[in-house]
């Protein structure tokens, strides 16, 4: 989790391009099954664009190009959960040399992270462990427009969001809130879910190598201790 922006993607796509022997050995982490929302949401937004031209009225989208209703985002985070559950439910042993990484942002505009746990499913709560990406929204702001490229809107490591838009739904956001209490758990449901914070403020991201990489590998070390306990 994290801004937008913040290193999630680029994360995912250094630890994807390991041998799988270092990024089990190192980082703790088996064969990666990525879960996004965000080819979920921007298939909404194609939706209602080809209903536009059909002359219909959008599903998911009014005029000014934010979700009509608040409770799309609780919706996406249940999608998240569903589709852990069909990937489970295909393989039962997916756990068993596989990792699923569940990728979002959220923004205090639309209730935050913890409006977002609050519909996570306790299938997934039970298992997880949480990687936040530390950047201030400057910065996040900063990599928005840098990675942006017109010709690929739709990809998961060079899309971009308008800066009113960006400004509304992520200036602020709960991380500090939600993680104030314990320096190791999260507290939701009932549960304690394990979690590490990594600062990406300097973008180590987007240079990669073996800096990201050792910095990585001290968050997953730690937080790999914490999911142990």
């Amino acid at each position: 989790m994290g801004r937008p922006a913040s290193g999630k993607s680029e994360i995912i796509d250094y630890l994807g391009k390991l041998d799988p022997d270092q990024r089990r050995s190192r980082f703790h982490l088996g064969e990666l099954e990525v879960v996004d929302d965000f080819p979920m949401l921007w298939a909404w937004f194609e939706e209602d664009k080809l209903l536009a031209e059909m002359g219909k009225p959008p599903l998911h989208t009014g005029g000014d190009g934010y979700f009509k209703e608040d409770y799309l985002w609780d919706l996406l985070i249940r999608r998240l959960c569903l589709e852990y559950k069909k990937r489970k439910t295909e393989d039962p042993s997916l756990h068993e040399g596989s990792t699923v990484i569940i990728e979002f942002s959220r923004g205090s505009e639309h209730g935050g992270y913890r409006r977002a746990f609050e519909q996570m499913s306790v299938d997934v709560l039970e298992a997880a462990a949480v990687l936040y990406l530390q950047v201030s929204f400057e910065e996040s702001l900063r990599k928005n427009h840098k990675r942006f490229n017109p010709e690929a809107p739709h990809s998961i490591l060079e899309h971009s969001l308008p800066e009113a838009k960006m400004k509304r739904l992520y200036g602020i956001d709960d991380w500090s809130e939600l993680s104030r209490s314990d320096s190791r758990f999260l507290l939701l449901k009932d549960l304690k879910i394990p979690y590490s914070v990594f600062e990406n403020e300097a973008d180590f991201t987007t240079t990669g190598g073996e800096e990201l990489g050792r910095r990585l590998a001290g968050c997953f070390e730690a937080l790999w201790r914490i999911y142990r306990t």
